[in-house]
């Protein structure tokens, strides 16, 4: 169902690989609302998803970009403001990576030169995107930020290893620059801490169905799938949300409230 809630919009949606991806799923949701947006990701990504098929779908250009380069985030957001014809109301980042669960290096094990690569891809690109946006004017007021986040930020999930500072540090940087873009521009910068979710980066962490099926039975709404997730940040790019600002919100089927569910009770008291 559309509401036409983002008629008019235009903005950079970060990280679409396949059909699976949380980005992918809102690029689809913020054209069915009426917005218009550039597909972003990186040179490596793209030749590994199908972005140019969604690109078809939403009538969207691409432009490749290295989320770790100034220089290209630069090029991005100038060339976005070309094609879009002016200044951009809404940014998704939908960006982590980590080759320590990549090469299946345990947390205490870790190779500190990879650590760093993670920290850069996922959380720190996160203030190179803002940083370019802010010096170059390149939001409108009331404009809208999004990065997606995971609950390992706040609680221990062991096999999410160092995924879980990178989530860490990506929401300390979406309260600090999003007090600064809030003053000067009245622009929200909010994080959605997601429920686990099968996509193509999710399924790479160690025992992930054990995860995902724990968290199903411990919410009281069940996991909260990639549309959901999608859906949701429509409401933020709206204008419906027009002071929700500096918040991490949790889209998790109730998981973060829950101290321990029925289900959970009743599988370890079986006899």
């Amino acid at each position: 169902m559309s509401y036409n809630l983002l008629k008019g919009k235009k903005g950079i949606i970060f990280g679409a690989l396949d059909q699976n991806s949380i980005a992918w799923k809102t690029a689809e949701r913020v054209h069915e609302e009426g917005g218009q947006f550039v597909l972003t990701n990186a040179p490596i990504a793209m030749r590994m998803g199908n972005i140019k098929t969604l690109a078809e779908q939403t009538g969207s250009e691409i432009i490749p970009a290295d989320a770790t380069k100034t220089e290209d985030l630069e090029n991005l957001i100038e060339k976005a403001q070309e094609i879009l014809g002016g200044q951009l109301d809404f940014v998704l980042h939908s960006i982590g990576m980590s080759i320590n669960v990549r090469k299946g290096k345990h947390y205490t094990e870790q190779n500190h030169e990879w650590t760093h690569k993670g920290l850069d891809v996922s959380a720190m690109s996160f203030h190179r995107v803002m940083q370019v946006l802010y010096q170059k004017d390149a939001m409108n007021e009331w404009g809208s930020i999004v990065a997606l986040t995971y609950m390992a930020a706040q609680r221990v999930f062991p096999d999410y290893n160092d995924m879980a500072d990178n989530k860490a540090f990506l929401e300390s940087i979406a309260r600090s620059f999003g007090y600064h873009f809030g003053k000067k521009k009245n622009v929200r910068v909010n994080t959605i801490s997601q429920s686990p979710t099968p996509t193509t980066a999710g399924k790479g962490v160690k025992g992930f169905d054990g995860f995902i099926a724990y968290a199903d039975k411990m919410s009281p709404l069940g996991n909260a799938t990639a549309q959901d997730c999608a859906d949701y940040t429509i409401t933020l790019f709206s204008d419906l949300t027009k002071r929700v600002t500096l918040q991490n919100l949790y889209n998790d089927g109730g998981f973060s409230n829950m101290g321990v569910s029925e289900e959970i009770i009743n599988k370890f008291t079986e006899e």
